[in-house]
């Protein structure tokens, strides 16, 4: 007997209004051309059409013209290699040249997908029976781009989500690079990526234990600058860049609303997308509350796990995990740590659900087969759908199977609070499974969920709808424990 769900009626969809501007270049040769063009017109011609460009786009974002000179500033090297006196560029046509180098970008045009929900930093002023959560999605657009994007939501008493007003202007983030990198670990992970130590040793024999960004970056470079490079090497110096460049934090405006701050590919080990961001409230052992993020950078042929951790959903660090069970991905990392250690979920094999311990949350070892597929429904690989709940009976994991025609379904499984490797019981059916009206959709036949939480003794679960939109359901606790009893 399946347990009983109740699927809210509360959508969440696509929505092409949603744009960021981002910085675009059209190759060296087009941008030389372009720029040459803008430096011929008059500071008349200028000024008009500077003019004319604000007037249709700055009430679209937010402070366009720091973007403008910030893209600018990206193009300084071009414009230093023609004749033109850089000190006699006006502050206008410096924001004219700025403009043709942004373009517009919809977010969430394609879709809007892959929930997960955690209390929100601030529980006060609420009803009894309320609580204030943050929903994470993953956010596609052009290119099949993913980034993740936030909504604020009042959980009441019944269980139905009411929306906080959405922000109309996305807010882009300030970047600031990891300055200081230890070697050891750095070799450790190219060695996990399977970049040749042929290639990699080249670069790091001369380097100190700890070496600065720019040293590597400028090192790298340099080689890559060589006409006669293999294309191997070439593979490998590049991922080289692209994993010192994973190391970053971001900040977000204060006055920004949550709902306009959007984590968009920054690193080239991000460049096709920021996939399947799995949030967990973590409480540590001393009591101190933070905000993780497992997530998946993807540069179009490899992926590399990564970490987000953030206190306040305004300044985000991301780092990259390490050791041999930080693969694939289905990383999931457990709200609190269990006899002193970090604990994560992952499925590291394509298949099973494997599980972690740590004592750092960025290194993960020694994998534990967790679960196999057992079901039907669940043949082809089984996985979690968001990081464990604490519950008095024990760790609630809710996981995710895929059955004949590739078909995703959600299920359950609890495991032990003190040895969360042993299992006490597990559904036999879907616990959720795509309706009629649920299989259509960007990847048909999917219900897919990065997180849930408890509230009022019941299951709160967020779920994509076939890869393109986003609802939820509740499950009560009472029911679901029955069902893995039985």
């Amino acid at each position: 007997m399946r347990v009983p769900v109740t699927r809210k009626q509360l959508k969440f969809l696509p929505d092409s209004s949603r744009v960021v501007a981002r910085y675009f270049m059209n190759g060296e040769s087009a941008t030389k051309d372009m720029l040459a063009l803008v430096f011929a017109m008059s500071e008349s011609d200028v000024h008009i059409a500077l003019e004319q460009t604000l007037r249709e786009f700055a009430y679209r974002h937010r402070n366009i013209t720091h973007l403008f000179n910030k893209h600018y500033n990206n193009a300084l090297s071009l414009i230093e290699q023609m004749d033109v006196n850089i000190d006699d560029i006006s502050g206008e046509r410096k924001l004219l040249i700025g403009s043709y180098l942004t373009m517009e970008y919809s977010l969430e045009s394609t879709a809007f997908f892959n929930p997960s929900i955690i209390p929100d930093v601030d529980q006060t002023y609420l009803e009894e029976g309320e609580k204030r959560v943050i929903i994470s999605f993953r956010a596609t657009g052009e290119g099949h781009i993913s980034s993740i994007v936030f909504r604020r939501a009042i959980l009441d008493k019944n269980n139905d989500l009411h929306l906080m007003s959405i922000g109309k202007s996305m807010d882009v983030a300030e970047i600031s690079q990891k300055k200081s990198y230890h070697k050891g670990r750095f070799v450790k992970k190219m060695r996990e990526m399977n970049i040749p130590e042929k290639y990699f040793n080249i670069i790091v024999d001369d380097l100190p234990d700890h070496f600065e960004y720019i040293t590597l970056k400028k090192s790298v470079n340099n080689i890559l600058k060589d006409s006669e490079i293999s294309d191997a090497k070439k593979l490998a110096l590049e991922e080289i860049t692209w994993l010192v460049d994973s190391y970053y934090d971001i900040e977000f405006e204060h006055d920004s609303d949550i709902s306009e701050r959007v984590i968009y590919p920054i690193s080239e080990s991000e460049s096709n997308g920021i996939e399947d961001a799995r949030f967990v409230r973590f409480v540590d052992d001393d009591g101190c509350i933070k905000f993780y993020a497992t997530y998946t950078a993807y540069n179009g042929h490899t992926i590399l796990p990564k970490l987000l951790s953030t206190s306040d959903f305004c300044t985000f660090r991301i780092m990259p995990l390490h050791g041999k069970g930080a693969l694939g991905k289905n990383l999931a990392l457990f709200p609190r740590k269990i006899k002193g250690q970090y604990a994560m979920l992952s499925r590291l094999d394509g298949v099973n659900n494997y599980i972690m311990f740590s004592d750092r949350n960025t290194l993960w070892n020694n994998p534990i087969l967790l679960q196999e597929p057992k079901y039907p429904w669940e043949f082809s690989k089984i996985g979690n759908c968001g990081s464990p709940l604490w519950t008095e009976k024990g760790w609630l994991i809710i996981t995710h199977g895929v059955g004949p025609m590739r078909r995703y379904c959600i299920g359950a499984s609890l495991f032990d609070l003190d040895d969360p490797t042993k299992e006490i019981g597990r559904l036999e059916e879907p616990l959720l499974m795509p309706i009629e009206n649920e299989r259509e959709g960007y990847v048909p036949n999917v219900v897919y969920s990065c997180g849930s939480i408890i509230h009022n003794n019941n299951l709160i679960l967020p779920y994509a709808v076939s890869d393109y939109s986003t609802t939820y359901a509740v499950v009560e606790m009472d029911a679901l424990f029955e069902g893995l009893k039985n």
